[in-house]
């Protein structure tokens, strides 16, 4: 219906088929997100405030110097919590059915809704589009409705993928760092994804029920965590011990 020729149904359709994958994401609980504490961090690469016990060296040297102090040798106090960084790697080469197409969509809301801060959507087949950058702000309906409207597409560069789910992750500042691919794990084009996945700090393959012996030997092969995925009302559950 969201590409039907009334363009009114169409809207409607997509409204309401975002909507559906939303209440599905929510229906798991949020991962842990541990209990605060204060840190002392350089002042170059962090916001706070100045924390002068550590900073005192460095403020007379510059002091007696009659130069300003180095920010790099300062110290300032925030608050940090621990938490997780995810980038999602959606598998959409061959067929991208209705059932596939709302997985995926499930499972970037899911990961929206469970690491709201710091999450990525990567979709590939022989070419890789981010659907939602690391650092982007995008709202969890805009990246479900991008991933209703998809359409497969020939080739599978799984080592690209994950090269590109790397490079996202590289600029999150989050302790954990974890790479949730959506895939057969069957790759026909770009070199050897073996490599690839073991750079992975973390990585979780979650493949169809109806076609998944590529993926569980490639998990095996690379230490993956493995799970089957019978449709889109399994994602919440499996995002969450993913990321327990």
């Amino acid at each position: 219906m969201s590409v039907a020729t009334d363009r009114r149904l169409a809207a409607l359709a997509a409204r309401l088929a975002g909507r559906l994958v939303l209440d599905v994401a929510r229906g798991g609980p949020v991962g842990a997100r541990g209990v605060g504490k204060m840190v002392s961090s350089a002042a170059d690469r962090f916001d706070g405030d100045l924390d002068l016990e550590r900073s005192i060296e460095a403020l007379v040297a510059a002091e007696a110097a009659g130069i300003s102090a180095d920010m790099a040798d300062l110290r300032v106090r925030r608050w940090t919590k621990p938490v997780t960084a995810i980038a999602l790697v959606v598998d959409r080469s061959g067929s991208m059915n209705g059932q596939r197409l709302a997985t995926a969509a499930v499972a970037a809301a899911a990961c929206s809704y469970r690491v709201p801060n710091d999450w990525s959507a990567l979709v590939f087949a022989d070419r890789i589009l981010v659907l939602k950058s690391q650092q982007d702000a995008k709202a969890a309906p805009s990246v479900v409705d991008s991933l209703l409207r998809l359409r497969g597409q020939g080739t599978t560069d799984l080592a690209g993928a994950l090269a590109a789910a790397a490079d996202q992750l590289d600029r999150s500042r989050a302790k954990r760092r974890v790479v949730i691919l959506l895939s057969d794990c069957r790759a026909t084009t770009g070199v050897d994804p073996v490599a690839a996945a073991r750079r992975l700090d973390e990585l979780a393959v979650l493949a169809p029920a109806d076609d998944a012996t590529d993926a569980k030997e490639f998990a095996a092969k690379v230490g993956a965590r493995f799970a089957v995925i019978d449709g889109p009302a399994a994602i919440p559950a499996a995002v969450t011990r993913v990321i327990a």
